[in-house]
């Protein structure tokens, strides 16, 4: 959580803060969300919710973090195997929020709040909603995905997703808080719920995914019961997900009726998979709640998750000895876990030890040489020396490797327009700038940047027809917006 003190990558959403202290601004961010959501209107699809989590219109941050992203991918594999979706077709975008929710926005991306996990008791139940969300997908249930958000960041996907509606559009603040503050609103419920049909559906493919995968199906119903008895609530006290996704009494006896018939419904998960998604929820919670950890983990659990939640805790509440006291004793016990050095590093980096960072985060790359957000890490901490040449280097190899799997990251090209503008290569920075903005849907200053950094570059060579192909691209979007 990439904010001040995380380890998964948390890096916050577009600014869009309706701040009344600031007009200007708050008319800057408004004018740009117009712009988005226009798109939006044709690409939302209707089971989105707009509600936020809060009334000042903070949209959740989404989290990077290696090691869970590497959860859901291998626990996802078997099911994209059996659904034939594909399995470089398919994202999965984890959002920090306590809200319990999940949906499928910006083509077949599958946006999955942290909220939902820590609801989860086991991987089946995670399986479970996985599942479902791919039966959307591969049954159609959305409208298709302009061209427009084809190339933007996955923060400018969740912005207009959970944008504020007719609200934006209008450049009507006072609106859009009412939008924020109740999901009861009548506009806003255009954009709620999926039709029976499309869950019951979705239940049918996701049982059909799961079964063929010879994984145990029983996490489909027993997450859904759970919440179940919010449907009897009003609708503002309920989850986003009971809103989006309406869990009835029948959804749930036809999923059990499959279930009762299946012989895979008493089969355990693996160990792994077990240790996987305690390991998942302990990190989740240290970051996100350091201190609640001491009620949850309480100190006779000396199991690997509970001290890798109470040492990710300390972190976070600056306990500087315990947290590196914490962090080496768990490196001693495993010391091939790169996600174990990926957070000494984070951890180094942000007490100000630098220096003493760079070997635990080389040694992470090391261990997962195709981990980008790995690589990405490295880098933030290289470009800290903004004079060592070998490092600035390294950085930028580092950066480029990564862009390989991270072309949808505005962090990846922000950090390459500080590198290459370090070294003094002005037109690759501008180029990265470029890149980020459009990831960013800011279309004026892409254009300026892409335009500056085109004289710089020869004729016909590859950065020159990289930084043409961004101006096509450019071209393409405003069309779209006029």
């Amino acid at each position: 959580m990439r904010e001040k003190r995380t380890n998964i990558k948390m890096y916050s959403s577009l600014s869009l803060r309706a701040q009344q202290s600031n007009p200007k601004r708050q008319e800057k961010i408004y004018g740009l969300l117009r712009r988005l959501c226009l798109l939006a209107m044709t690409v939302i699809f209707v089971f989105i919710s707009p509600a936020l989590p809060n009334a000042q219109g903070v949209l959740p941050p989404i989290i990077r973090d290696t090691e869970i992203e590497a959860i859901f991918s291998e626990w996802t594999t078997p099911l994209l195997k059996a659904s034939e979706i594909g399995p470089d077709n398919v994202r999965i975008i984890l959002v920090q929020s306590d809200q319990v929710n999940a949906f499928v926005a910006g083509g077949a991306n599958i946006f999955f709040y942290t909220g939902l996990i820590k609801e989860t008791d086991g991987p089946e139940e995670v399986i479970g909603v996985l599942a479902h969300e791919m039966g959307h997908i591969a049954g159609g249930h959305l409208i298709t995905t302009q061209d427009a958000l084809e190339r933007a960041s996955y923060e400018s996907i969740l912005g207009a997703v959970m944008g504020l509606g007719a609200a934006i559009v209008t450049g009507n603040g006072a609106a859009a808080s009412a939008i924020i503050a109740g999901s009861q609103n009548i506009a806003g419920r255009r954009f709620l719920a999926h039709s029976r049909i499309n869950e019951a559906s979705a239940d049918q493919a996701a049982f059909s995914y799961i079964t063929r995968a010879q994984l145990n199906p029983s996490g489909l119903s027993s997450f859904f019961k759970k919440l179940q008895d919010q449907e009897l609530l009003p609708a503002t006290q309920q989850s986003e997900y009971v809103r989006t996704h309406p869990i009835t009494r029948n959804r749930i006896e036809a999923m059990d009726a499959l279930i009762a018939k299946s012989p895979l419904k008493d089969q355990a998960p693996t160990a792994r998979w077990q240790d996987q998604h305690a390991r998942m929820k302990a990190k989740l919670i240290g970051f996100i709640n350091p201190e609640q950890t001491d009620w949850a983990y309480p100190k006779d659990d000396i199991s690997i998750p509970a001290r890798y939640a109470r040492t990710i805790a300390a972190y976070r509440l600056n306990d500087i000895p315990t947290a590196l006291r914490g962090i080496d004793e768990l490196l001693h016990d495993e010391p091939q876990n790169a996600y174990f050095y990926e957070l000494k590093g984070q951890m180094l980096v942000d007490f100000s030890r630098v220096e003493e960072a760079l070997p635990a985060y080389r040694k992470a790359v090391e261990l997962i040489p195709d981990g980008p957000l790995l690589r990405i890490a490295l880098a933030h901490a290289l470009l800290q020396d903004e004079d060592n040449q070998a490092q600035l280097e390294e950085a930028v190899r580092h950066l480029e490797r990564a862009l390989i799997k991270e072309q949808r990251s505005t962090r990846v090209h922000r950090l390459l327009a500080t590198a290459y503008g370090r070294l003094g290569r002005e037109s690759l920075a501008k180029l990265h700038l470029a890149e980020e903005a459009v990831l960013q849907q800011r279309l004026p200053y892409a254009k300026a940047q892409a335009e500056n950094a085109l004289k710089g570059f020869r004729a016909g060579s590859s950065e020159w027809i990289k930084t043409k192909d961004v101006l096509n691209h450019i071209a393409l979007l405003e069309q779209q917006m006029n």
